[in-house]
């Protein structure tokens, strides 16, 4: 009777511990951007999607007209050119474009128009990451980071798409999670 009870009370520990730790998974993520002298050009909200990952951009003091976002691999933002951002979030190597037949890095996001006034209230989605585990979580090695660039992304050339320079920035980290 003894060995059952605590047969028992060990199968309560551990599904009350799986429990415990899937609360823990973020909810929602604020993410912070900055231009290349440290002002703030407003945020997003990234939340979990059915696939992948929402994300509610809220931005100012932008120069108007089409701009790249993507996600790059480093969760630094040092600018004012951002390099230390890294080059796009790519877990599964495959080539920079959304419009690339070979696959696309999981970074990749389409561009984003700011307004003749230089602000942009969007919401878009990026199917290819999540804010759980594994190779293509946002926090993969630390986190990760959103880039905004100077000029819209052709969406098929490698590297980068040809958006030109890091114009703001962001970390994507676990701390930043609610």
């Amino acid at each position: 009777m003894r060995r059952q009870f605590a047969i028992i009370l060990g199968a309560a520990a551990i599904i009350a511990t799986g429990l415990v730790g899937a609360a823990q998974a973020p909810k929602m993520l604020h993410v912070n951007l900055q231009d290349g002298k440290g002002q703030s050009v407003g945020m997003a909200m990234i939340t979990s999607a059915k696939e992948g990952v929402s994300i509610a951009l809220s931005l100012s003091n932008l120069p108007a007209g089409d701009h790249a976002i993507h996600v790059h691999a480093v969760a630094k933002c040092e600018g004012p050119a951002f390099t230390s951002a890294g080059p796009h979030f790519n877990p599964a190597t495959k080539q920079h474009g959304l419009e690339n037949p070979n696959g696309h890095h999981a970074g990749d996001m389409p561009n984003i128009t700011v307004g003749a006034d230089g602000t942009l209230q969007k919401t878009i989605t990026n199917t290819a990451v999540t804010l759980g585990e594994g190779a293509n979580s946002l926090f993969t090695n630390g986190g990760t980071a959103l880039v905004i660039h100077a000029k819209a992304d052709d969406l098929k050339t490698d590297p980068a798409g040809n958006a030109g320079d890091r114009i703001a920035c962001g970390t994507i980290t676990a701390a930043g999670a609610h």
